[in-house]
């Protein structure tokens, strides 16, 4: 019987894969317990809208990542740090503060976890930054950490 998965199941496979699964297997398990559908006309085609959506969806992403990219590789941030006589920092720039900076400098909200700071920046000057926008699209950030 052919079922299509509602959630990812360990050893059958995963979210919206047409199986072909065993009747017993599909009427006293799957279905059931509400893990799969029947494989039918009309569950295939909402299928196949969901999945064209997804696909429109990540198009959408991929292109709103290449315009931030763009953005950024333009950009120079400055961060206004307490900082000492010979130039170190009290404390760092994480990549929490990379990313609160951007949201307010130049309203362009970005996750912390997108954001690549090999260690904490703890010097005055500038750094460069990567920033991981979507799957291969990155962008190079010049950091500007200055005292207050």
């Amino acid at each position: 019987m052919k079922v299509i998965l509602k959630a990812d199941i360990k050893g059958v496979g995963k979210k919206n894969q047409i199986i072909n699964a065993s009747d017993g297997y599909a009427r006293n398990f799957l279905l059931p317990k509400g893990l799969a559908v029947a494989a039918d006309k009309g569950n295939m085609s909402e299928l196949e809208l969901k999945l064209n959506s997804a696909k429109f969806q990540k198009e959408q992403e991929k292109e709103n990542a290449g315009e931030i990219a763009k953005k950024l590789s333009q950009i120079s941030l400055k961060i206004p740090v307490k900082a000492g006589e010979n130039g170190k920092i009290f404390g760092g720039v994480s990549s929490k503060e990379i990313a609160q900076n951007l949201e307010k400098q130049y309203n362009i909200k970005i996750d912390k976890k997108k954001i690549d700071v090999k260690e904490t920046i703890k010097t005055l000057g500038v750094h460069i930054v990567e920033i991981k926008l979507f799957e291969g699209i990155t962008s190079k950030l010049k950091v500007n950490v200055v005292a207050e």
